[in-house]
């Protein structure tokens, strides 16, 4: 019987590699939640832009210079974030292939990419369980490869913790940048 971590917890991915995120940079919290990658975020001293559909999960958020939180549909609406670079993007368990190219664009050189979300196997674990949602084995880096992004690393495969589950993890960066982990 394993132990499962706290949902409410930042992912152990996000934590490994917000380090190489540029110090002060601004940050963007793509489909935000509950907000535990902001706060980790925010606590490292990042400017950070929460963004999810629907805000409630925030709950009430303290007022802070340094957390923005925005209400935006991400698949509907426009892409809100225009001709905006961020310094680090963060995307967990969310994914919706239209935005990628206007996701990659966002981020700045130097920049790091910070993403983990569920791949195709996960549909035997819950859900996600619809193939829109899950990744192909290696989708990511072909992802980060026709976009000239480095790798710094990638893991697929089976996790038990938060919740048994078939994940995809990356962290790429574009640009120059020195390791602060």
């Amino acid at each position: 019987m394993s132990s499962h971590q706290n949902l409410s917890l930042p992912s152990p991915w996000v934590s490994r590699f917000a380090g190489l995120i540029p110090e002060g940079g601004k940050v963007l919290d793509l489909a935000c939640g509950g907000g535990r990658h902001s706060r980790l975020l925010a606590g490292l001293g990042y400017q950070v832009e929460a963004v999810d559909r629907d805000i409630s999960a925030l709950g009430e958020w303290p007022a802070s210079h340094s957390v923005q939180v925005r209400e935006a549909d991400l698949e509907g609406g426009v892409w809100p974030y225009g001709k905006s670079a961020f310094s680090g993007i963060v995307v967990t368990n969310y994914l919706f292939r239209p935005r990628l190219p206007e996701l990659l664009i966002a981020l700045a050189a130097p920049g790091v990419l910070i993403y983990e979300t569920f791949m195709i196997g996960n549909e035997h674990f819950g859900k996600p369980s619809n193939p829109d949602f899950l990744l192909q084995s290696q989708e990511m880096l072909a992802w980060v490869q026709e976009n000239g992004l480095s790798v710094v690393a990638f893991e697929e495969g089976y996790v038990d913790q938060p919740k048994p589950a078939v994940v995809q993890r990356l962290c790429a960066v574009r640009g120059s940048f020195m390791a602060r982990i």
